[in-house]
């Protein structure tokens, strides 16, 4: 804006009418409310209805509502869809460029003139954090090189920058982004580049250019196509293990990858970030997810929650899949899709039954001890439907509500009689640690889950304290009297068992006791019963 109608707007900007300047009686509100500096107004789109939309129209001053937004203290997230040619276009632009406050600027489906426009007001945004450009296919060479000026030159700080369907990038715009991530690495936290014509050499630019982004932590690669990016997606698994990356979220849906792809790309992925979306790439098979369960079973895994909706999955795959989940530590939540992608791949018995087994192996109490106690939902794309499987939906629960009990929950409910055969080769000093074994395992007989009604809970453990303590002493007799006699011949393995036998006595004489009184009590409540109703028959003359 030139001086002369900045000074214009200052001098007017207080009693101007503003229902002279809009077309609407909505655009003179939102005109009003970045006069007033409103503090709830902190997003503004510009060409689009809706709530806070400054809807275009015949009769708005572009003048006029650049001077408001660039003066407006409170605005904060600017989105422009429409922008005119010519003299009120660049007046809207001069406008803006004064902005302190605006710190995300979103821009759809410009032309090339509006476009450069907003990039040159850009050059005085030193309180940029956010860029967003959408759908800019009809931007020429001087706007991207517009965009490369701000990026280079350092005067912004972008954290995020969205690059969505700018079919423009190919692989010598890649080049140039490569260069320009370079000058903002150091603060960008998102970056998004999604269906923007990636292949395997753009790719490979790009990982280049990520050397520097120390402290990116989303970086959003959808809908490109890495059909034959072997060597991209293995650079950036490369780059994904070096110390200075902070990446927790990769996106790869819908780019085609296929199973040497997952394989160049799986150990990066899985050993560094906590969120990785492989949806909807449907050339991956069991052969591709094999790769990936190899690098979710590592203990150095990261994964906390993996996306692989849309991947046709059978009996095969879920098998393959299960026997990474069975030694992982760290993947809470699973998407698959549950609803057949083709009709000749679905999942039956086989499939569920390995997840089962990974969730809880009852093959013996190590195993049972050694399975998956992480791992918490398993949804389908559409609408988070639940797993057909009751065990399944049961062990999840309990790994859900009361991680610190699973294991020691699922091995009361899998192995009612706990064989301590295993167990004697440790000899008497492992009698403590059984005892004291059993006494953190006492509250899994109160402990309750919510079920598939969230208004109901249930036991997880349905049974009584004494059913409980008769399995502990069972467990503990069986294993002092199966004891090698070598360890019994001395003196302190003699007075140890002799304790525990005392100690097995004792608890076995209280229990008939307390049986005895409980019995008692019965036949008193009984006799106490039949006298009531002898009473009352005598009463009514019977």
């Amino acid at each position: 804006m030139e001086h002369s109608h900045f000074n214009y707007y200052e001098a007017n900007a207080a009693d101007i009418s503003l229902g002279d300047i809009t077309s609407t009686a909505e655009n003179a509100k939102i005109l009003q409310r970045l006069r007033d500096d409103d503090d709830n107004l902190h997003h503004l789109w510009l060409g689009t209805e809706g709530w806070n939309n400054f809807c275009i129209g015949e009769g708005d001053d572009w003048g006029w509502l650049g001077y408001f937004i660039g003066r407006s203290a409170c605005l904060q997230r600017l989105f422009i869809r429409y922008l005119p040619d010519g003299e009120e276009g660049h007046a809207f632009v001069e406008g803006i460029a004064r902005s302190q406050s605006i710190q995300y600027i979103g821009i759809h489906d410009l032309n090339n003139d509006a476009f450069t426009s907003i990039m040159r007001a850009l050059h005085s945004f030193s309180q940029l954090e956010g860029l967003s450009i959408d759908e800019s296919n009809s931007v020429g060479p001087d706007g991207w090189y517009e965009l490369r000026f701000l990026l280079e030159s350092g005067g912004c700080k972008l954290k995020q920058l969205c690059l969505r369907g700018n079919n423009y990038i190919g692989n010598a715009g890649m080049g140039i982004l490569s260069n320009e991530l370079r000058g903002i690495g150091s603060f960008l936290e998102l970056l998004i580049l999604t269906n923007s014509s990636i292949g395997n050499e753009e790719l490979l630019a790009l990982v280049t250019g990520l050397t520097n982004c120390t402290s990116l932590e989303t970086l959003r690669l959808s809908r490109n196509n890495f059909s034959s990016a072997e060597a991209g997606l293995g650079s950036l698994s490369n780059w994904l293990q070096r110390d200075i990356v902070n990446v927790k979220y990769l996106g790869l849906s819908c780019c085609s990858i296929n199973d040497e792809g997952l394989h160049a790309l799986s150990q990066g992925a899985a050993n560094h970030c906590e969120e990785l979306d492989l949806i909807g790439n449907e050339s991956i098979t069991a052969t591709g997810l094999s790769y990936l369960s190899d690098s979710i079973r590592s203990h150095s895994c990261c994964v906390e929650t993996l996306h692989l909706q849309g991947i046709p999955v059978g009996d095969n795959e879920m098998e393959v899949l299960a026997r990474g989940l069975a030694d992982n530590k760290s993947v809470r939540n699973l998407g698959l899709n549950l609803d057949d992608l083709h009709d000749d791949i679905s999942v039956h018995s086989s499939g569920w039954i390995a997840f089962s087994t990974a969730l809880c192996d009852t093959s013996s109490v190590n195993s049972t001890y050694l399975s998956n106690h992480t791992i918490c939902d398993i949804w389908d794309e559409e609408d988070g439907e639940a797993i057909p499987h009751q065990d399944i939906a049961l062990y999840l629960r309990l790994n859900e509500q009361h991680p610190q009990y699973a294991a020691r929950c699922k091995i009361l409910m899998s192995h009612p009689h706990l064989d301590m055969a295993p167990l004697l080769h440790w000899g008497l000093k492992l009698l403590p640690l059984a005892v004291a074994w059993f006494e953190r395992s006492k509250p899994c007989t109160t402990l309750t889950i919510y079920d598939e009604d969230s208004d109901l809970r249930q036991l997880v453990l349905d049974e009584s304290d004494e059913a409980f303590e008769s399995r502990e002493l069972t467990a503990l007799y069986e294993f002092v009297r199966g004891i090698p006699l070598e360890v019994m011949k001395s003196r302190h393995g003699l007075a140890v068992a002799a304790a525990y036998d005392e100690k097995i006595a004792r608890i076995e004489e209280e229990n008939k006791i307390a049986l005895e009184q409980r019995d008692r009590k019965i036949e008193e409540r009984d006799r106490r019963i039949e006298q009531l109703e002898e009473e009352i028959m005598r009463l009514r003359g019977w």
